[in-house]
């Protein structure tokens, strides 16, 4: 069911449509080497072959997964030894492209440097995170989209009018939304499934799909989502931003979708642990508590049951009033030490161990805060070259404006 030319091709509008990215290149019978980069299923590997025909180029493909460096010298080799009478520069297709290594990717990055072969670069992964700096630089990244349901539509119905297998059978107008939704964007999936629902037909060839084998074939095949891909970071990104950003309807949507995915509970709850501590903070300290008792639970009783708790607390962490003043203070005092280096602590701070210490001074005048009135002492306890440094600023909620006046006023009082 691929398409035999570019004019057959589906989706991806905005790289080979009247305006597309790609469609200056194509007619101007030039190509850079770039990256496609998307989901399963929307047509990578198919785009990079008909622009090989378009262009009439030398198109030699290899697939990460399968090939070595060994097999991608050879593919090299084959593409140096030039047809005279062949114009371009060749086209070097590699699926999967965030497979190969550092060393096999590096082995790559001579061939394209040199301008002995166009690469095309096929991912499903960040490129920005799987492929080596200096290869990236030599390519230009282009975004395929997952397939909107008109476009699945329409690839669909063309197996069906074009497929020997698919001959004589009809697929009921109000079937389609079903196997789309399943499909994802994925058309390979949308082909599989109809050749999965084509088995059952009626006397007239119409095609029935029952409701509990369409169950049990959604449950058979989870949503797009690897653990270590774009899809992990995404999500897990969106949910930290919706609990930050007090909005626990999205946070436990994403805890679902990150759930429902297979996603590791006890990174989920790590996730909340920290964000606890950067996000509310001193706010409200009970929320530390809260996404460390999580954790704990989450350890203890696993998935299914851990994801009551993690919901709990999701939804808390969203309600709670949010402060990144601690956060704030800790990297303002990373920052001050790596800029003025390890400063002599004051001697009066110094632990007195033994009576040579002692006779060196250490701990000497050192003022014990509970033996003074309210249990404090006005004094400044930073080295003497940082003293008037200011690291933690109390942020805008009750609980450190509270704290905050308390430190002022006993200060103040000390006066």
């Amino acid at each position: 069911m691929r398409p035999k030319s570019l004019e057959d091709y589906v989706g991806q509008t905005h790289l080979i449509g009247p305006q597309g990215a790609l469609t200056e290149w194509l007619n101007a019978g030039h190509m850079p080497s770039f990256i496609f980069w998307g989901p399963p299923g929307v047509g990578k590997t198919t785009l990079a072959n008909l622009i090989a025909q378009k262009l009439g180029r030398r198109f030699f493909s290899l697939s990460a997964v399968h090939s070595g460096v060994r097999e991608l010298r050879e593919t090299i080799q084959a593409a140096e030894r030039r047809d005279l009478f062949a114009e371009g520069v060749p086209l070097l297709f590699i699926d999967e492209i965030h497979r190969f290594s550092k060393a096999q990717q590096d082995a790559l990055l001579g061939a394209v440097e040199s301008g002995v072969v166009r690469l095309i670069g096929a991912t499903t992964e960040n490129p920005g995170f799987e492929v080596i700096p200096a290869l990236l630089s030599r390519c230009q990244v282009f975004v395929l989209k997952p397939l909107d349901r008109d476009e699945l539509c329409r690839i669909g119905k063309q197996a069906f009018e074009r497929d020997p297998q698919l001959a004589g059978k009809t697929l009921p107008e109000s079937e389609w939304d079903s196997l789309i939704r399943l499909a994802d964007g994925d058309a390979r999936r949308l082909l599989n499934l109809i050749e999965w629902a084509a088995a059952t037909t009626d006397e007239t060839g119409l095609v029935l799909i029952d409701p509990e084998r369409l169950e049990r074939m959604r449950e058979a095949n989870p949503m797009l989502f690897e653990r270590g891909g774009e899809q992990h970071y995404d999500l897990i990104s969106a949910f930290i931003k919706s609990v930050r950003g007090s909005d626990p309807d999205a946070a436990v949507y994403y805890l679902a979708r990150m759930i429902s995915a297979g996603e590791d509970p006890k990174f989920i709850a790590r996730r909340l642990v920290i964000l606890s501590a950067e996000d509310i903070g001193l706010a409200d300290p009970n929320a530390l508590m809260l996404a460390s008792a999580c954790f704990s639970a989450v350890e203890r009783i696993g998935l299914p049951e851990a994801r009551i708790p993690l919901a709990e607390c999701a939804i808390y962490l969203a309600g709670a009033p949010k402060s990144n003043s601690a956060y704030l203070a800790i990297d303002a005092a990373l920052a001050e030490v790596a800029r003025s280096g390890r400063l002599e602590v004051p001697l009066e701070l110094r632990n007195a161990a033994n009576p040579l210490l002692r006779q060196m001074g250490y701990g000497k005048d050192y003022i014990y805060p509970h033996d003074q009135k309210d249990r404090f002492f006005a004094t400044d306890y930073l080295p003497d070259s940082i003293r008037a440094q200011k690291f933690y600023e109390a942020a805008e909620n009750e609980r450190e404006q509270r704290a905050a006046e308390r430190l002022k006023a006993l200060r103040n009082k000390d006066q």
